[in-house]
């Protein structure tokens, strides 16, 4: 029999990590885009790319950008579906702020990907860059996702997830956890915040392991493609 306390602490863990990570992700946010274009060399934003390019099998209806940050996905699913209803929504408001001007025409909203304020089956498709890591709880997350997405909805995922490949892996342990946080401190003036960023790719779930989640929250139809010998990968899911 469980202790009678253990939901409760439980829940104060999920709140403590949430708000330590919106308070993190608040105070880089003025050098996020400008620190994201100098680490990745622009790559990312060819992976962004990609993605979009995922979410445009989803059926006809409304688009989530979850876990927006400073609204990159959601500019570019603004210039790809301009008849299409865009929702950007993040824990971080400061983000949604500072990105407002890339995708004015989108909606903006603060919100916790683990509780969205968003209608059952609501969108049709869902997109999720680099962000899904920093949930408290992935599952919950997913789930959320799964709610509110109509049926035959697509959930399109661009991650760092943890590397499988010793290649892969070696230059997580050299980039990952050397160079982002020392560049990244430099940069922002913050690198206690780079280093918990570095930290959490390699925490996270690996490709395979986020894939046989997604399956067991119910998703259907679950592919998988490695960016860059797995540097960073696509996970695509319907309902």
């Amino acid at each position: 029999m469980q202790p009678i306390a253990e939901p409760q602490l439980r829940h104060d863990h999920q709140a403590e990590h949430a708000t330590g990570v919106r308070t993190m992700f608040d105070r880089i946010a003025p050098t996020y885009d400008a620190l994201n274009r100098v680490m990745s060399a622009g790559i990312d934003r060819r992976w962004r790319r990609r993605a979009i390019d995922r979410l445009a099998l989803a059926p006809p209806g409304a688009l989530l950008d979850l876990c927006a940050g400073t609204l990159d996905l959601t500019a570019l699913a603004v210039s790809r579906f301009p008849n299409r209803r865009i929702v950007a929504a993040d824990f971080a408001e400061q983000m949604l702020e500072l990105g407002k001007h890339k995708a004015p025409r989108a909606e903006r909203v603060v919100a916790d990907a683990m509780n969205l304020p968003f209608a059952d089956g609501e969108f049709a498709g869902v997109v999720c860059g680099f962000g899904i890591r920093n949930v408290a709880d992935t599952k919950k997350a997913i789930l959320e996702v799964r709610r509110v997405l109509a049926p035959r909805g697509l959930f399109v995922t661009l991650e760092f997830f943890r590397p499988a490949r010793a290649v892969t892996r070696l230059f997580h342990e050299t980039y990952a956890k050397r160079v982002l946080p020392a560049i990244g401190g430099l940069i922002s003036g913050d690198p206690g915040a780079y280093g918990y960023l570095a930290k959490s790719m390699g925490a996270f779930l690996s490709r395979e392991e986020y894939s046989a989640l997604l399956r067991e929250c119910g998703f259907a139809s679950v592919r998988g493609e490695d960016q860059m010998l797995g540097i960073s990968a696509i996970v695509t899911a319907t309902t």
